[in-house]
Parts: C-alpha cells; structure tokens; sequence
C-alpha cells in the first residue's frame, strides 16, 4: 500500500479487461493513474459498468499514434508504465492480421519509443501473452528461455512484441548502462485470464456467461483443449510486484517473467465447463461444436519457478475458488448489483488471501520439469 501511494502510473488498454480491472485496483492503492486506450468495444463492458474513468484520467487514443502517445506520457510524466493494449483474440487475428501485428507489434515500438523520450518513466512493465512461446504441444510447462513462435497471427504478434522488448532492452535500456538511463525494462506472460466482466467473443468464459445467463446452450469448441487458466487478479498482482522490483532494484528484474497458476489447475475446456455450469446451477447447458474452426492449440502450460524464486510470486486462488468468483460476479450482476462495487469487494477479499499466501501454500505447487 505505501509504496504505491501516489505513484504516478500510465496504463495502455485501461479500457479492456484486464486495464480495467488493473486501474480499478491501483486506485484503491491511492495511485495518480493516466489511461490511454481505444474507446471499449461492445455493450456491456466493464470499464463502462464500473465507471472505471472515474477518479483517473482517461484519454482515448490509438497506441499507434506516436505523436498523440508521446504528448500524453510526456504531460502525465508517470514513473511506472504497464503496456497492455492490445488486439487480444486469436480468432479475430485470423479475420485482421494487420490490424493485429500493427497493434501488437508497432503498438509496442510507440511505447518503448515514447517511454525513451520521457524522462520519468523508472519501470516498464509489457504485458504479453503465454501464447507467444513455439507451442510444440509437448505436456510439461514452458520457461522464460523457451523458443517464441506462435502459430497464428495473434500469437505470433506477441511473440514479435517479446523481441521488440529485447531489442528495445538491449540497445537502450542496457542493465549494463542503467545508471545512465535508469529505466527498467520487463515482459510479463500470464495464462488464461478468467473473471467477471468479460464480455469478449470467443473466449470460453464470457461466451458461457452470456449463455447462461440467457438460459441458452453453450456451443463448445475443443473441449479437450487445455490451458493454464487462472483469475484476473492473479497476474495482476504478478504485474504489480514485478513493478516494486523493477523501481527498486532496477536491472535486476529485468526480462521476461510467467505468471501461471498451479500446475493442477491447467484443466480442459470441458473441465473448466462443468465446473462454471455446476456453479451457475441447473439451468446452464452446453454441447460440442462440430463445425470447422481456425487452428488453435491443444495444450499450453506455463511454468512459473522463476517469479516464485526471485518475486516471492505464486497463485493464491485454486482454480475452483476463481471459478466462483468469477460466476458469483456475473450472477450478482445479472441480478441488478453494482459492477464496480462486485469488482472492488473481490479485489478487497483477494488482497486479503495473498497477504496471508505463505499459510496457504499447499494449495499452489511450484510446476517444475
């Protein structure tokens, strides 16, 4: 709490998800927060449900305007910068790869460009994604060092924004040379972001909210498919302590870090179904989709020793508990309760069980090879 009291801090893509609820708890810590995003797509939202602009500056602009990007840094003149906006789906990458690689990749070289010309920023957090590793569908997790890829256009964006970051360290923001430019330089790679507010298309979670709550059934797509799921609020926190770090020990913490959640918790798809639909009651439904869809992968982990070893780092929410935040949000919501009040007061109880992680530590095993 003390060190984030009147931080000054810029959040790119305040406007999505994972910015929104990022912004809603940096606030609560007392920080001056600038946010810059595109306006949030579809109704409902949750940055507009929770009035999220509220208490922060919100300026709506395109990552990919340079000038605009560096006017806005440079007047808000943060010492902390978390760069999450970005073209998030990898089935919408397939219907605009362009847009995709221009907002993933140049979006990502405005940032560092700007971040270089502005004499305030100490720490740069650049959130990407698990899936930028070379998925070679193999069944132990992947490491910080393992190769990049990415077999479609969204994946494969992230894993080009990783080397923009490399570069961009390397030539200058050398650990090397840090005491001259005194800026501090991290990538950040989560797993499958669940929780209330998410009201994006083809994620498996927003897609069965939405059909649940219409009494309606939930077409499956590769339901055997698995993934490293955890709540929002688990990287968030991984995000926030890389930060600390960053500021406080500079080079030290610099490149690339996973934030994942226990090993047991990457389920199926069909797993992760018949948990939310036990949750959700009797009246929620789904089936298989037997129709053709793009690629996506079958099995993604992500290992996590490495933000545990040098963070102090690892979930504190089993997968089953996050599944009943997140299904408790949306059935309070659809109920007529207040977005932002459901999102603080799980914040709030979050908090409270990371503070007291070290005595719950049989519920997070560190994955290993």
């Amino acid at each position: 709490m003390s060190f984030w009291q009147g931080r000054r801090v810029l959040i790119t893509g305040h406007t999505g998800f994972k910015g929104s609820w990022l912004s809603l708890w940096l606030k609560q810590l007392g920080t001056d927060i600038c946010g810059i995003a595109l306006k949030p797509v579809g109704t409902p939202n949750l940055f507009d449900l929770a009035k999220v602009e509220n208490g922060m500056r919100s300026e709506f602009a395109d990552i990919r305007d340079l000038g605009r990007l560096s006017a806005i840094m440079a007047e808000h003149r943060p010492e902390i910068v978390f760069h999450m906006a970005a073209q998030p789906l990898v089935r919408k990458s397939y219907e605009d790869p362009v847009g995709t690689y221009s907002t993933n990749v140049m979006g990502t070289v405005n940032v560092l460009e700007a971040v270089r010309h502005c004499n305030s920023v100490r720490a740069v957090v650049v959130v990407t994604t698990d899936k930028c590793y070379e998925n070679k569908e193999w069944l132990w997790p992947y490491r910080e060092g393992d190769a990049l890829g990415g077999y479609d256009p969204y994946s494969n964006s992230k894993a080009c924004a990783e080397l923009v970051v490399s570069a961009y360290g390397n030539s200058f923001f050398a650990p090397e040379k840090f005491a001259e430019h005194r800026v501090a330089v991290a990538s950040a790679r989560a797993g499958n972001v669940i929780g209330g507010g998410d009201w994006a298309c083809d994620r498996i979670v927003p897609d069965a909210m939405r059909a649940f709550v219409s009494n309606e059934i939930l077409q499956v797509r590769n339901p055997a498919a698995i993934r490293p799921w955890q709540h929002v609020l688990e990287p968030l926190r991984g995000y926030l302590v890389l930060a600390e770090h960053l500021i406080e020990n500079g080079e030290q913490f610099e490149g690339a870090w996973n934030f994942g959640p226990a090993i047991s918790d990457s389920q199926t798809v069909e797993w992760i179904i018949r948990e939310l639909a036990s949750s959700w009651g009797a009246s929620a439904s789904w089936e298989s989709d037997t129709r053709s869809h793009p690629h996506e992968a079958k099995t993604l982990k992500l290992d996590w020793s490495k933000a545990h070893a040098l963070l102090g780092w690892k979930p504190v929410l089993p997968l089953s508990l996050a599944l009943q935040f997140t299904a408790d949000w949306y059935r309070r919501w659809s109920a007529g309760e207040d977005a932002r009040t459901l999102t603080m007061e799980q914040i709030e109880f979050y908090a409270t069980i990371a503070k007291d992680s070290h005595a719950k530590a049989d519920r997070a095993e560190i994955p290993s090879n």
